[in-house]
């Protein structure tokens, strides 16, 4: 699987500022959509629900944030992921260490990986890497 579109929802400028600039080191992405949250998020992908080309091939998904958060998110994606044209694949990336934030991740099949922040850039790009190689 290629990574051509990358989707960012996060509400905290500065970790957006460095997976931006992360990305753009990643030759083969080609277009980052970055929202402040859940329902920007979600309402890009109901809007373009059935053209492949321009849905994310991954999303970077933080839980905390204001008004629909990631957890809101994942349960709005998880009735819309059956009807999309391709696979999506989702990074929960948050401040929160908690168990059972991370126990509830494991329970979305939409969901790859839980990771912690701050990230540093290496493991921004070997996440990138290892989404191609799927």
């Amino acid at each position: 699987m290629k990574t051509d579109i990358v989707c960012v929802i996060d509400d905290d400028s500065i970790y957006k500022y460095t997976i931006l600039k992360t990305i753009e080191e990643v030759s083969t992405v080609k277009k980052v959509h970055v929202f402040n949250d859940g329902e920007e998020g979600l309402e890009y992908i109901s809007n373009n629900i059935e053209d492949a080309s321009a849905l994310p091939d991954v999303i970077f998904l933080d839980l905390n944030m204001p008004y629909m958060d990631g957890w809101e998110f994942l349960e709005m994606f998880s009735g819309l992921q059956k009807g999309l044209p391709k696979k999506i694949v989702i990074y929960i990336v948050s401040s929160s260490v908690s168990a059972v934030d991370i126990e509830k991740a494991k329970e979305y099949s939409t969901v790859t990986d839980y990771i912690v922040k701050p990230v540093s850039i290496d493991d921004f790009k070997k996440i990138l890497e290892g989404v191609k190689e799927m």
